[in-house]
C-alpha cells in the first residue's frame, strides 16, 4: 500500500498499523507526536490504527536539549 509520510511517498506492507510504522522507523513512543489524515489518535490505539492505501502521515519526534 501506498501512503504518504512526512510529505515523502512511502510503499508499506498491507495490514501495517500506525503503532507497527512508527516501531519499524526505530522511533521512541514516548517521544513521537503522529498524525493520521488530519487527525491525532491516541498514542493508547496506535497498534489498534491499520493503515489504509492513500493514507496522510505526519510524524513529529521531540528532542531534548538547550542551554
Amino acid at each position: 500500500m501506498n501512503v504518504l509520510l512526512n510529505g515523502e511517498s512511502r510503499v508499506l506492507e498491507g495490514g501495517m498499523s500506525l503503532g507497527a510504522l512508527i516501531d519499524s522507523l526505530g522511533l521512541e513512543r514516548g517521544w513521537v507526536v503522529a498524525e493520521r489524515n488530519s487527525e491525532v489518535p491516541d498514542r493508547a490505539a496506535w497498534n489498534d490504527i491499520l493503515l489504509q492505501d492513500g493514507d496522510q502521515i505526519e510524524l513529529v519526534r521531540f528532542m531534548g536539549g538547550g542551554s
